[in-house]
């Protein structure tokens, strides 16, 4: 199993739930369906760019943080 789905599905997750949003929250202002958020989240699935712009808009951050926050996150999966 490729680790970098699994690095930013948790980055993503951990931006969601401190936003105090849910999934489905998260899919309506993001433009895309709950159960892709899901199959993002546990690293079953990958976002393209234009989805992470879209994420980080949702959550009120730069992509560039999901991106860094993401290549972090690698270093503690090794």
């Amino acid at each position: 199993m490729e680790v970098v789905p699994i690095a930013f599905g948790k980055v993503l997750r951990r931006h969601r739930q401190a936003a105090g949003l849910s999934q489905e929250q998260l899919g309506f202002d993001a433009g895309v369906q709950r159960n892709f958020i899901s199959l993002i989240e546990l690293g079953q699935n990958q976002p393209t760019i234009t989805t992470i712009v879209k994420f980080a808009k949702a959550l009120k951050v730069p992509a560039s943080q999901l991106v860094k926050e993401t290549e972090i996150e690698l270093e503690n999966l090794k």
